[in-house]
């Protein structure tokens, strides 16, 4: 013990502190999340897959491996390129990146700014061939598409950034599309951010439905989305890929004419009690101006609770079930913003702040990347007591547990606490790991 740096507590004088206690890590599940990407064989597939526009002959920090540290930080919470400073010599971030120190902050800010449209393309080509491992270890019945749009805030004159009136506020506009039945982010863009929400959606959805009719031909295909995407370029692209769609539309004049009888009825049963909430479901075909064919148009009118106007809410689709049963399939889709949330939360996707709209895309991909990558692991590595927590919980539960390293001639101990609450889940997400039989192609 170094008795010259321990001290005494005023409040307890048996207490001594000191900093004495050998190599210490708080992030001992990090070792469960090593043994996860080696089992899907994500470390290989970047070694083999990704490399930025380097023009130095020798570096000590490849590509590969400045990449795995970025997603370890994230996944530990160290968002910031500062923080490999503070984790140079991390016992369990070396371990598992197979290094004495870990790349510096300027290391990985060199390695960000090398980044290009090629090494967009490498990420998300990554992100693909992954989604096929996973789906080999159980694959969905359907694919159920939620497209959506958010802002993501910038610092100062960056490229591409622009005033957004319906975040009223500066910052990126990004699209989105989620998984809306497991969670996992399928495909995001960066978009500058005066860009309105249906602008290219049509391209946007063109591509990850081409992927998906190429890599899983056999998969019925859905789609939901908000009166924002409310867009017949992506109506024709969504219907030459037979994927079936219920798009909210904006509630106007005309659409209220349509349904004028329904409305009226449901005024007449609801005369002599207007505390009461009563809806009414129907259909019509309908053709907007910029249409090239009429469309099938379910609606709901409603009167709330102990309101007496009507609420309205019109849904174009092409999908088959009754009218009530597309406004339940659509009104499904409010878990996608918890899925924004945890991903800007928990996984910081507001992380761009280069000045550089090419580079902030490529680090909007590298954290999509890590989200799903989690996720993944959340889903099918995870006891299923603890699939349905968020990032923040199962971090504090999991990820967060000291340990002390003990370095013999032959091998390296990871001791961790001993009073750690979650030793059984620990235990039960390696086995389930274990276990995995998933179909690498490399």
């Amino acid at each position: 013990m170094d008795i010259l740096n321990t001290v005494s507590l005023e409040s307890n004088s048996q207490i001594k502190i000191n900093f004495d206690g050998g190599d210490l890590s708080s992030d001992a599940g990090l070792l469960l999340f090593k043994e996860f990407l080696f089992k899907i064989g994500a470390v290989k597939l970047i070694n083999r897959l990704f490399k930025t526009n380097d023009t130095a002959s020798f570096r000590i920090h490849k590509d590969g491996a400045n990449l795995m540290q970025v997603i370890y930080q994230i996944i530990s919470a160290y968002f910031e390129d500062d923080c490999a400073d503070e984790l140079t010599n991390e016992p369990v971030m070396t371990a598992i990146l197979e290094k004495d120190a870990l790349a510096s902050q300027p290391t990985l800010s060199r390695f960000f700014n090398r980044m290009d449209q090629n090494s967009l393309e490498q990420l998300n080509q990554i992100i693909r061939e992954l989604r096929k491992v996973i789906y080999s270890i159980k694959k969905p019945e359907f694919m159920l598409f939620d497209i959506d749009s958010t802002l993501l805030s910038t610092y100062g004159n960056q490229e591409g950034e622009g005033f957004n009136y319906h975040y009223q506020a500066h910052g990126y506009h990004p699209l989105l599309c989620y998984d809306g039945l497991t969670g996992d982010l399928l495909k995001a863009e960066l978009r500058d951010g005066t860009k309105y929400c249906s602008k290219d959606a049509d391209s946007f959805m063109k591509s990850l439905l081409d992927e998906f009719t190429c890599d899983f031909p056999d998969l019925p295909l859905y789609l939901r989305g908000d009166s924002g995407f409310a867009s017949p370029d992506l109506y024709e692209v969504l219907e030459d890929t037979d994927c079936k769609y219920a798009i909210r539309l904006k509630e106007n004049a005309k659409l209220r004419e349509l349904v004028g009888e329904e409305d009226r009825a449901l005024y007449r049963a609801t005369k002599f009690n207007q505390v009461d909430y009563a809806v009414e479901y129907g259909e019509f075909m309908y053709q907007a101006g910029s249409w090239s064919h009429p469309r099938r148009v379910v609606f709901k009118i409603e009167k709330p609770y102990g309101q007496m106007v009507h609420m309205y809410t019109f849904i174009v689709t092409t999908m088959e079930m009754e009218p009530y049963q597309v406004l339940q399939f659509y009104c499904g889709r409010g878990k996608m913003e918890n899925y924004i949330k945890e991903g800007k939360s928990g996984f910081d996707f507001s992380s761009v702040s280069s000045a550089s709209k090419v580079v902030n895309a490529n680090r909007l991909i590298v954290h999509v990347l890590a989200y799903n990558l989690f996720n993944w692991f959340r889903r099918i590595a995870l006891p299923v007591s603890m699939r349905k927590q968020q990032i923040d919980t199962i971090r504090l539960k999991l990820m967060k547990i000291a340990a002390r390293v003990v370095r013999t001639a032959r091998y390296k101990y990871f001791k961790l606490c001993s009073s750690c609450p979650y030793k059984r889940e620990y235990y039960e997400t390696l086995y389930n790991i274990h276990k995995l039989q998933p179909q690498l192609q490399w």
